[in-house]
C-alpha cells in the first residue's frame, strides 16, 4: 500500500508493510526531557529503558530565575549521573531544546523523537517524526521506551517556484496559516520542486510552527540540502523516509513561493488572522523580540544584524534578542552579529525560552504591543492579558524596531 512520510516511519517502527489513518503505533528512538520536568513534581524512577535513547536539556528557565527552577537543577544532575545519561546539556552547554536537538544530531531521518515541549515538531525539518507530549507520557517513555500514536490523515504542501531572498520560513508559514487555518488531527508534509530553495533554518521554522495550527506531526521530505546539513552535523547511518508517488492525502495544497511577501499575524492566533505586512497600516510597537525555537537560529541573528547594522532602535522601543543556544550565541559573537545588534540599541540575552512563554527576560506589560518572531501570539502568552502580540519574521521584527511601528523589512533594506 502507498504511504506518506509519516506512515512510512510508523510502519517501520511496528514492523508492518503499511499503516493507514486510524492505526496506532509504538516505539521511540530518542526522548528528550527539559528542565521544567525536574522542577515540577519530579520523582526519581527506579529504572529507565535505555540511557542512550535519552537526553536532558536545560532550556526553559536558564539560568534559574526562581527558587523552584533552581531546585530542579540538582534533580536533573542527579538523574543523569545515577543512570549514566551522556547527553546532558547543562548550563554552559544549554539552549532551547529544539536547537540543541538539531545541533547534536538527536533528530534523525526516518526515526521517532519525543520531548516534553509542544514544539518538538521542529525536528520534522530533518525528516523525523517528532512530537511534543505531556510530562507524564514522557516519563512513561523514559521507563518503557514505547508510546502510542494514532495515525492521522496527512495534508501535503507542494512547494513551487523560487523563494525570494526577502522571504523567510516564518512568512511562508504565516501565509499557510492565514489561508488554510487549523490542522487539528492532521499531519503536515512538505515537499515539491520549490523545497530545494528553502534552507534548513527556514524549514525548521515552518516545522516548528506546525504546533500553532494544531498539527500532529509536521515533516519535510529528505533531499540534498538535508543531507549536507546532516553531514556537517556528523549524522550517519540513517534511513530517510520518502512518500510514495501515489500516497493518499487528505488534501494536496500548492504554494507558489515566488508570489509571497513578508507576512504578519495579528494578535490572538495565527490561523486565518494574517496579512502581508504592506497591508497592515501604521501599528506602533513597544517591544520587539527575536527568539524562540522558531526564529533564533544563527541565520535569524544574521538577518537581524544585517537589518540593524548602522541603524538605531526607535525611541520608546526595546529590542530583545535571544540566541537559540549557547553554541549559537558564541558563533554569533564571533561573527559580529551580537555587536551589530547591541550597537543599534538591542539587548542580547542568555540562550533560553525566556520571553517567548512570558516567563523571564522580557515579559510585556498591560497595554503594550509586542512584535515577535517567536512561536505564539495568543492573549497572555508573553505576559499581560492586556497586551497585544503580533507575529512576524526576524527581518520584520528588526525593521519594526528601527521604525517604531510594524513595517515591511524591504522598506528598511531599501
Amino acid at each position: 500500500m502507498s504511504m506518506t512520510i509519516i506512515e512510512k516511519i510508523f510502519a517501520r517502527k511496528v514492523g508492518l508493510d503499511s499503516v493507514t489513518p486510524g492505526d496506532t503505533v509504538v516505539d521511540v528512538d530518542m526522548t528528550v526531557l527539559i528542565d521544567l520536568q525536574f522542577a515540577t513534581m519530579w520523582i526519581q524512577p527506579n529504572r529507565i529503558h535505555d540511557p542512550d535513547k535519552l537526553a536532558v536539556v536545560m532550556d526553559h528557565a536558564v539560568p534559574a530565575p526562581t527558587i523552584k527552577d533552581a531546585a530542579g537543577g540538582p534533580h536533573a544532575r542527579k538523574f543523569v549521573a545515577d543512570f549514566g545519561i551522556e547527553r546532558f546539556y547543562d548550563v554552559g552547554r544549554h539552549g532551547i531544546c529544539h536547537q540543541v536537538i538539531a545541533e547534536n544530531g538527536l533528530a534523525r531521518p526516518g526515526e521517532i523523537l519525543a520531548c516534553t515541549d509542544s514544539h518538538t515538531c521542529a525536528a520534522g525539518a530533518y525528516n523525523t517524526a517528532a512530537r511534543g507530549l505531556g510530562p507524564a507520557e514522557i516519563y512513561s517513555i523514559m521507563c518503557t521506551g514505547t508510546t502510542w500514536f494514532q495515525v492521522a490523515p496527512t495534508v501535503r504542501y507542494e512547494l513551487e517556484g523560487a523563494k525570494p531572498n526577502t522571504l523567510s520560513g516564518k512568512d511562508i508559514f504565516l501565509h499557510i496559516a492565514d489561508k488554510y487555518g487549523d490542522a487539528a488531527n492532521l499531519n503536515l508534509e512538505f515537499g515539491g520542486p520549490g523545497l530545494a530553495g528553502i534552507p534548513m533554518h527556514d524549514r525548521r521554522t515552518i516545522a516548528t510552527q506546525g504546533a500553532e495550527v494544531s498539527a500532529d506531526f509536521s515533516t519535510f521530505e529528505a533531499d540534498d540540502v538535508l543531507a549536507r546539513f546532516l553531514d556537517d552535523t556528523g549524522v550517519t547511518g540513517y534511513d530517510a523516509a520518502a512518500p510514495d508517488p501515489d500516497a493518499g492525502y487528505h488534501d494536496v495544497r500548492h504554494i507558489d513561493l515566488s508570489a509571497l511577501e513578508p507576512y504578519v499575524a495579528r494578535p490572538g492566533t495565527v490561523s486565518r488572522n494574517g496579512l502581508p505586512v504592506s497591508q497592515l497600516g501604521r501599528q506602533k510597537v513597544d517591544q520587539a523580540f527575536i527568539g524562540s525555537c522558531a526564529n533564533s537560529q544563527l541565520e535569524d541573528l544574521e538577518i537581524a544584524a544585517r537589518v540593524l547594522r548602522g541603524k538605531t532602535i526607535a525611541p520608546g522601543v526595546r529590542l530583545l534578542v535571544t540566541p537559540a543556544s549557547q553554541a549559537v550565541y558564541r558563533q554569533a559573537m564571533r561573527l559580529g552579529y551580537l555587536q551589530d545588534i547591541a550597537d543599534a540599541g538591542g539587548v542580547v540575552t542568555n540562550s533560553t525560552c525566556g520571553a517567548c512563554f512570558g516567563y523571564h527576560m522580557g515579559v510585556i506589560g498591560p497595554g503594550e504591543v509586542c512584535i515577535t518572531s517567536s512561536t505564539r501570539n495568543f492573549t497572555g502568552r508573553m505576559g499581560s492579558t492586556e497586551a497585544e502580540i503580533f507575529m512576524a519574521s526576524p527581518a520584520t521584527v528588526a525593521a519594526s524596531a528601527i521604525a517604531g511601528y510594524i513595517t515591511d523589512p524591504r522598506n528598511v533594506a531599501a
